[in-house]
């Protein structure tokens, strides 16, 4: 059950099956839900009006806005066709809190990325929480589930990409100086240890965040967003050259 009026636009507006909608009576149709109505009468789902706590009680108190969406369950994508897609990759290592992982989503899908690697186990998956979180951004991402993110790691290295690593402990380098090859992937860590020590070490390269203000750190949506945009940016460059020299 998506909730959340970007959440259940998105939803409408990407790939999954779609069962019915359901709008709390009493909401008005302004211009944010009558979009919504629209999108849903053109898929052919149907309409229901329901009293608000039932909402309440389907989304489990969460902040629905009114309107819900029953909907298939999220299909990751197959890891061999991230891989073969050309652009920057993010790779998430075990980040579990579901508002940080939908922020993230919301970047790397507003970025342009080529796709987004998960793991499967001990990390958030995508819930309705998530996708509400990520104001349905990932809908449109193309999210891949590994058992092993290390593993998944040297398979991209063997697709022709350089593995950036963002940590802000020794041996890494200025985000904004560093010498970063294109293509390229970035791994964020979790938000309580960072990178797993296994993945630190197939980094080619470790990135850190210059920190000049009082505060000594962000946290992994924030510092994730920042790095991610900054690789797209050099990425984006170098199809410019490119295609300035052909």
């Amino acid at each position: 059950m998506l909730y959340g009026r970007n959440a259940v636009r998105e939803a409408l507006r990407g790939r999954r099956k779609l069962d019915r909608l359901f709008i709390a009576e009493g909401v008005r149709e302004d211009n944010r839900l009558q979009p919504i109505v629209a999108l849903a009468r053109e898929r052919g789902v149907a309409i229901d009006r329901v009293p608000r706590e039932l909402l309440d009680d389907a989304t489990h108190g969460a902040n629905h806005q009114g309107v819900a969406l029953e909907a298939e369950t999220y299909a990751y994508a197959p890891f061999e066709n991230l891989i073969e897609t050309p652009g920057t990759v993010l790779v998430l290592d075990h980040v579990q809190d579901p508002q940080n992982l939908g922020t993230l989503l919301r970047a790397a899908e507003a970025a342009g990325v080529a796709g987004v690697v998960i793991p499967q186990n001990r990390a958030a998956d995508v819930t309705p929480a998530v996708v509400n979180a990520s104001s349905g951004a990932v809908e449109h991402l193309g999210i891949a589930q590994v058992p092993n993110i290390a593993r998944a790691l040297q398979q991209l290295k063997q697709s022709g990409r350089w593995v950036a690593g963002l940590d802000a402990g020794p041996g890494a380098v200025d985000l904004f100086s560093a010498d970063i090859p294109q293509p390229a992937v970035l791994v964020v860590g979790s938000e309580g240890t960072g990178l797993a020590p296994h993945v630190r070490k197939t980094c080619d390269l470790l990135l850190a965040l210059p920190m000049r203000g009082r505060v000594e750190s962000l946290n992994a949506a924030t510092a994730g967003s920042i790095a991610l945009y900054e690789l797209v940016r050099r990425g984006a460059k170098g199809d410019e050259r490119g295609t300035s020299e052909e």
